[in-house]
């Protein structure tokens, strides 16, 4: 005997089984997404004014270079630069007067 067959064609074995598949599969998603912390594996391109700035503080270029580059980038990237952030990667890194 059959109870609760009601006459499901193989089409309801797909569709059950679809459904299952995609129930276990936004749980899972969900519980991974639940416990990721942000940024995992990922990594973003770094920001033009820090890796100058690293540069600058590494010694790789000089205080020239360095003003040149981030007038170039002023142009290019619309970035706003201050004269005190010589200073402040200085005093950061510990170099120079």
């Amino acid at each position: 005997m059959m109870w609760g067959w009601n006459g499901w064609s193989w089409w309801g074995w797909v569709l059950m089984t679809l459904t299952m598949l995609g129930f276990w599969g936004l749980l899972i998603w969900g519980i991974v997404a639940l416990f990721r912390r942000p940024g995992d594996g990922r990594h973003e391109p770094p920001e033009p004014e820090r890796i100058l700035a690293e540069r600058f503080a590494s010694g790789e270029i000089d205080e020239e270079e360095h003003r040149r580059a981030r007038s170039e980038l002023g142009k290019r990237h619309g970035i706003t630069w201050h004269d005190e952030r010589i200073s402040e990667v200085r005093a950061r890194f510990g170099i120079g007067p």
